[in-house]
């Protein structure tokens, strides 16, 4: 998929309020500083599109982009370590989920998970919750430019080893970083099929 327009259209907390479902859906979640908006700014190639923050918990809304007047990508926000208080943690979390459990247009979501790290018990916990809700999802890998191929696949190795305790088979999983473009085709790829397969 060749990505030609991608604009910013609604930030907003309530599902209720996000554009009319009326166009194929693709989420991107993850833990806070996991590297989402990087991600999103190289896989539409537009810097800037999706705000980057040295501060984790930066997102705190659900925000819409048209992508080639064809699909929206969606820019949840993180999860994890971002120094909020509990309540606005509850208030995020049940917005999150409403979201992911009642927008009917959604396609897929993306799960990002620091390549560099070992398995984390909210990223397994996400994972599973999605699964128990059966909402389709895939995993990005972020940030292998960081480490050596090796590493990261000794580190993708452990994490796939600790899922497949819960889960009879692996999701569909790719490798990215934000800064070298690897998995931009790949990913890309995957979306543009589910498209054509997706009915709303």
């Amino acid at each position: 998929m060749k990505i030609t327009s991608a604009e910013f259209i609604i930030s907003n907390t309530d599902f209720t309020k996000c554009p009319q479902p009326i166009i194929s859906e693709f989420a991107f979640i993850g833990r806070s500083n996991v590297g989402k908006s990087s991600l999103i700014n190289m896989l539409v190639n537009k810097k800037g599109l999706a705000k980057i923050s040295g501060r984790p918990g930066k997102t705190q809304t659900i925000n819409h982009f048209k992508i080639n007047e064809k699909w929206f990508l969606v820019d949840l926000p993180g999860y994890g370590f971002a120094k909020v208080s509990h309540s606005i943690k509850a208030t995020w979390e049940k917005m999150i989920q409403d979201y992911l459990k009642y927008r009917k247009n959604l396609a897929s979501v993306f799960v990002l998970i620091d390549s560099r790290i070992e398995p984390q018990k909210n990223d397994l916990s996400l994972i599973n919750w999605l699964g128990e809700n059966n909402i389709a999802f895939a995993l990005v890998f972020t940030k292998s430019d960081k480490q050596t191929k090796n590493k990261t696949q000794r580190n993708i190795s452990v994490f796939c080893k600790e899922l497949l305790k819960t889960w009879e088979a692996l999701p569909a999983y790719f490798i990215s970083s934000a800064q070298t473009g690897e998995g931009k085709e790949e990913i890309l790829n995957y979306i543009e099929k589910i498209i054509s397969d997706f009915k709303i």
